[in-house]
């Protein structure tokens, strides 16, 4: 089983971003279950939502405390709480903006991306295309057909063209 915590701000679209891919991987065969944490809710708060993928059911019910993949929508997270928390040797992170961690690291400039394609600096989908990049767990295809099930029209078409922007331009830090 594959275990994700990401962690955002109220209105970067974390909890969405665990939904698509939890969607994908569905479509694909897997199994997947996608839940949100909240604190206030409100924009700009601290967010974490959580994703496991397997190929069998899923059982657990509980917040994942040792995450195979950690996602940093907001690296001012790093000074407000600790995403690292519980990381193992083996847990990959992707972040939006290069940073320099104890454990394998992919970044991709997710905000500028989403100002130039959505006008936005909602980043959501441009982080979907990191995690796909940083650890393969679905195909851009599967996200592609996900994706159609949150937007819609130019939504979608912009939303799908972030994801394969910041596929191509997720770089692992050296």
């Amino acid at each position: 089983m594959l275990e994700m915590r990401f962690h955002g701000r109220g209105g970067q679209g974390m909890v969405t971003a665990a939904q698509v891919l939890a969607t994908a991987a569905i479509l694909e065969g897997k199994y997947a279950q996608a839940f949100p944490e909240f604190g206030p809710e409100r924009r700009g708060a601290p967010v974490k939502a959580y994703l496991r993928i397997a190929d069998t059911p899923i059982y657990v019910r509980e917040p994942i405390l040792r995450p195979d993949v950690v996602v940093v929508a907001d690296q001012s997270l790093f000074k407000a709480e600790n995403p690292l928390e519980g990381a193992k040797e083996t847990t990959v992170l992707v972040v939006n903006g290069v940073y320099k961690a104890p454990v394998k690291t992919y970044y991709v400039d997710a905000t500028s991306l989403a100002m130039k394609i959505l006008g936005r600096p909602i980043v959501n989908t441009a982080l979907i295309g990191a995690v796909v990049k940083a650890t393969g767990v679905v195909l851009l295809g599967s996200v592609a057909k996900a994706l159609a099930k949150f937007f819609s029209g130019k939504l979608y078409d912009l939303n799908l063209k972030l994801v394969e922007a910041a596929y191509q331009e997720t770089r692992e830090v050296p």
